[in-house]
């Protein structure tokens, strides 16, 4: 009966490790995403990741509204 012991042991061992592991990490996909989204359209304020999303959300959603300064030379 030693490696019941032993497994019971290996378990808590591991189980431990990978709580410690997962608390120091602290980051999770929902964040990293929310972190990505760096452009809010002044309009609606949807959110985009990059400038050239942004200018085809700005031209294809809000085509009566000028383009802020910031989409004058982004290429989409």
């Amino acid at each position: 009966m030693a490696r019941g012991h032993q497994k019971i042991q290996s378990q808590q061992k591991n189980a431990k490790k990978q709580a410690e592991l997962k608390k120091s990490k602290g980051h999770d996909q929902k964040t990293a995403a929310k972190a990505a989204l760096v452009f809010t359209c002044g309009v609606c304020r949807s959110q985009m990741p990059d400038p050239k999303t942004f200018k085809q959300h700005f031209e294809s959603k809000h085509p009566k509204s000028p383009l802020p300064p910031e989409l004058e030379g982004v290429e989409a």
